[in-house]
């Protein structure tokens, strides 16, 4: 026998691959360490394999780098059935993909085909094999049966009774959503129309084009940080300020001797005021204030304005002044004039606002009636930014010589020349257009109180009547309260907190009676607004006027003290206070 050679172990190590399994090595190992007469009886002696060298196979071996590890898809290739060497064998059950569940069958598990280094870890797996694809297919057995039973099951084919209370009331939901649907679509056609049907609980609507404007100036009322009042809308404030620019550029044109053009203005007050000004708010302004311009169509006035011709007519505005409005014998636009005719501007639109308000009050049920000089606030359910718009007055027109406008000129004009049946079709032409221009535009009105509502079903029209009247009379005192009253009213509001708090400052100095100054300074620290010394002083003297056996007031010297009855009882106070604000509330 031939002597073994250590370096016959290490003739190709460069283009082996290395085995890094457990098991795999184990092996080796065994294989260098057995005798060789033991492995390869009767045949010449050859070297045992270099651990490094690798199990040849059909397959040939992508050469590698040597040392380099081996990932796990490469081990698995290397052993039979995708295993992994020494360490266990795992089975792959793969079912049929194109069987139908009636024709499908689990497929006989594949033959494990262990490595022949890890022969010592395979029997207990051989002798569970069969186990496992019998459990299985037993389990897709009973699923494929349930299946099928499911697909044989007739589908239901009567519905269930349903108890006789339940129909009726369906049927009672469906009538009371119907109506409400046929409500909705009335109120619909209403808003298309602009009326509205008002009751003594809901808000007639004077305009049905509220929709199309924005939300700023449909609810620019209720926004307004201001005291309640005769407040204008949105689109009469824009007026307003479009007179008072229309009058700025004119004085100064005025006072200068020029000729105030239609042109010169528009272009003025819209770099003044960032909106477009047009002929149709002239006709407004001429509208609310008929005396403060006179109008015509003028020629000849130089434009120094390649886009209008000398020869051609141009709106001209002239201010009406009185005889004495001169200056160095010429009539001048003063700035104090300009004052007046702004707040005459602003008087005409209040006026025509009260029309408006009017007309709502004569709408309601029951129609309430309030003198428009002693208005000082509108109705709480009048909606002012949904007032309509100001119709626009005529303005003169430039002359058309030899022109027609009308039905009646064209009548006159070829009276004679043509046929009879066109004759007729331009005198009726002519008799409807002076019908249309005959009507005069009557102003917005609610519709008549419609019929009481459903929820009121079944209470006495008396009781209804009594109610309505009642807060009818509530509100037209607060549509005629004055302003001081109001001021009045808002401070008898605060005087329970302030009772309160003015006995706690009594008590935390210990004294029966407090200097004005000192009080006052310690009211205002403790009350939880924010208010001047002198208004705090105005709501203590007014405590005192209210209440004269509680507090009281006493001039020593050039100082005034306060004195407090602290023995009575506070709640007995404020009970008095409340009820001296209702009354005067309702007074």
């Amino acid at each position: 026998m031939a002597q073994l050679r250590l370096t016959d172990f290490f003739g190709r190590t460069k283009t082996a691959v290395s085995i890094t399994g457990k098991h795999g090595t184990r092996a080796h190992k065994a294989a260098i360490l057995t005798p060789p007469g033991s492995r390869n009886d009767g045949a010449v002696p050859t070297p045992p394999a270099s651990p490094r060298t690798p199990t040849r196979s059909a397959a040939p071996q992508i050469p590698r780098v040597a040392g380099r590890k081996r990932s796990r898809r490469e081990m698995g290739e290397e052993t039979p059935g995708g295993e992994r060497g020494g360490k266990s064998a795992r089975k792959r059950l793969e079912l049929p993909r194109d069987a139908g569940p009636e024709t499908a069958s689990p497929p006989s598990p594949a033959p494990l085909q262990p490595p022949t280094a890890s022969r010592t870890c395979i029997p207990s797996l051989e002798q569970n094999s069969g186990t496992t694809p019998r459990l299985e297919q037993e389990e897709l057995a009973a699923l494929q049966s349930r299946l099928q039973r499911m697909r044989m099951k007739p589908p239901p084919t009567q519905v269930p009774p349903v108890p006789a209370g339940v129909g009726a009331e369906l049927r009672s939901r469906l009538q009371s959503l119907q109506g409400l649907e046929q409500r909705l679509r009335a109120k619909a056609a209403g808003n298309g129309t602009g009326q509205h049907g008002v009751t003594g609980t809901e808000t007639p609507v004077t305009t049905g084009n509220s929709t199309q404007l924005p939300a700023y100036q449909r609810f620019h009322a209720l926004a307004q940080d201001t005291p309640p009042g005769l407040t204008l809308p949105y689109k009469y404030k824009v007026l307003a300020e479009m007179f008072r620019s229309v009058d700025t550029i004119a004085g100064m044109l005025f006072n200068r001797s020029e000729t105030i053009t239609f042109a010169k203005v528009k272009q003025g007050v819209q770099d003044m005021m960032r909106k477009q000004f047009e002929e149709r708010h002239v006709g407004q302004i001429k509208a609310v204030y008929p005396t403060s311009y006179r109008f015509r169509q003028e020629k000849n006035i130089p434009t120094y304005s390649s886009g209008v011709k000398k020869s051609q007519y141009q709106l001209t505005l002239e201010p009406v002044l009185g005889e004495d409005e001169q200056l160095c014998g010429r009539p001048h636009l003063s700035a104090s004039r300009l004052l007046e005719r702004r707040k005459e501007f602003h008087r005409s639109l209040v006026n025509i606002v009260k029309q408006h308000h009017a007309a709502f009050l004569a709408a309601l049920s029951p129609p309430m009636e309030v003198p428009e000089d002693k208005l000082t606030r509108w109705h709480p359910r009048f909606n002012v930014d949904e007032v309509p718009d100001i119709s626009p007055a005529e303005l003169p027109r430039p002359p058309q010589e030899d022109k027609v406008s009308t039905a009646q000129e064209v009548l006159s004009a070829a009276r004679g020349t043509v046929s009879t049946k066109m004759e007729k079709a331009l005198a009726n032409l002519a008799l409807r257009s002076a019908e249309a221009g005959a009507e005069e535009p009557a102003l917005s009105k609610a519709a008549s109180p419609a019929s009481t509502s459903s929820a009121l079903k079944g209470v006495s029209q008396a009781l209804l009547e009594r109610i309505r009247a009642k807060e009818a009379r509530r509100l037209q005192v607060l549509m005629t309260r004055a302003v001081e009253q109001e001021e009045r009213l808002a401070m008898m509001g605060r005087l329970p907190a302030m009772a309160r708090i003015l006995r706690g400052v009594f008590v935390a100095e210990k004294k029966p009676a407090l200097p004005m100054e000192l009080l006052c300074a310690r009211m205002v620290d403790s009350y939880p607004t924010e208010m001047a010394a002198g208004e705090m002083e105005k709501h203590l003297r007014l405590l005192a006027e209210l209440l004269p056996d509680w507090v009281t007031f006493h001039a020593i010297r050039a100082d005034t003290y306060m004195k407090l009855d602290k023995n009575t009882d506070l709640s007995l106070v404020t009970e008095r206070l409340e009820k001296a604000a209702k009354e005067a509330e309702a007074h």
